[in-house]
């Protein structure tokens, strides 16, 4: 348990659609010339439609499942999202903390819609000191659920917490769940944030994490996660290719566990699609666009555009309709200023 964990080495927006036009109606699978961005699932759309109208409930049944269930994965993505409907819409959200402001799922979306809400301020490490206790309430709510740890990993990384506080953090959230895949990441971007350029750090970490994990673990893509940010990062020392195919050899096994054209794991897909893009893997991407169907997903082509389903929506057509090694590189380079530097919002993956 514990003990085959991965050391830690020392040291979301509501869904948009294109066909265009087309509007998502739950439990309907688009069709093939259409395109959805961040897609709820068929568990998670009825309680974004019931939150539409004000209700709270289907949410709170809903991560009380999960919860239930011990269903981490999915509970953290719920979560999230959640979250994220509440910060643009959070008449439904504000009733559920006012009824029953003990729930711990709504102490659970409190924690993440108050971090989500101050990241990207330029006064992001004060602000989010007066957000830690939400994420003590959360994680006191239920003792076995990983996801408050998850959201305080983050929160140590955005308050820019010492190495080994954020340690001890990342201890308590694998007691929890040894393998849960968000907790995974957040390590991986303290990592990455706090040790620019030491990819092979980042890739020894998620090489280790992935070879404990079990086949179907979302923490499989974790290496390929690792190659995401080597090739988005521009600095640091050359990675050898056979690391990074087999990286992306990892999260094609995993993709394959899952069925095509499902947006539960459209953004495993998506981020796999962008490094066999880069690694000129033509066949293994053109493979993958088949599996993500319409399920495109803000993150990774919001780092390209302020409008990540269009520009998905171009790399698919030229990916379908050019020979291999014709997709142009414009769609596939990265500039290092992010969107919420100049666009006025924080990257959907930005946390």
């Amino acid at each position: 348990m514990v003990g085959t964990m991965a050391p830690l080495p020392s040291f979301i927006r509501p869904a948009r659609m294109a066909k265009r036009p087309a509007r998502l109606v739950p439990g309907r699978t688009p069709a093939g010339d259409e395109a959805v961005l961040d897609a709820p699932d068929d568990r998670l759309s009825p309680a974004l439609v019931a939150a539409g109208r004000g209700e709270y409930e289907a949410a709170a049944g809903l991560l009380a499942a999960t919860r239930a269930a011990a269903a981490w994965e999915s509970h953290d993505q719920y979560v999230r999202r959640l979250a994220a409907f509440a910060r643009s819409r959070p008449e439904w959200f504000e009733a559920w903390r006012t009824t029953a402001p003990q729930d711990p799922g709504a102490l659970l979306v409190g924690a993440q819609l108050a971090v989500d809400r101050v990241w990207p301020s330029p006064a992001r490490a004060e602000l989010l000191r007066e957000v830690s206790p939400l994420i003590t309430a959360a994680a006191r709510a239920d003792d076995r659920d990983p996801v408050p740890w998850r959201i305080a990993l983050d929160h140590a990384r955005g308050s820019r917490a010492g190495h080994r506080y954020f340690e001890e953090l990342w201890e308590a959230a694998v007691r929890r769940a040894p393998h849960h895949y968000g907790c995974h990441v957040a390590a991986l971007r303290f990592l990455a944030t706090f040790r620019r350029g030491s990819h092979g750090a980042c890739f020894d970490f998620a090489d280790r994490a992935a070879q404990d994990a079990p086949a179907d673990s979302l923490v499989q893509a974790l290496p390929a996660r690792a190659a995401l940010g080597w090739l988005t990062d521009g600095c640091g020392p050359e990675i050898p290719r056979a690391r990074l195919d087999a990286a992306a050899d990892r999260a094609l096994a995993l993709s394959a566990h899952f069925p095509a054209a499902d947006p539960w794991p459209a953004q495993i897909r998506n981020k796999l699609l962008y490094v066999l893009l880069r690694l000129g893997r033509w066949e293994d991407a053109r493979a993958e666009l088949r599996l993500i169907g319409p399920y495109a997903t803000s993150f990774p082509w919001d780092w390209f555009s302020d409008d990540p389903l269009g520009h998905f929506l171009r790399l698919r057509e030229h990916l379908l309709t050019a020979g291999p090694g014709l997709v142009p590189a414009g769609l596939l380079t990265w500039s290092p200023a992010p969107l919420g530097e100049h666009g006025g919002h924080a990257r959907a993956d930005d946390h």
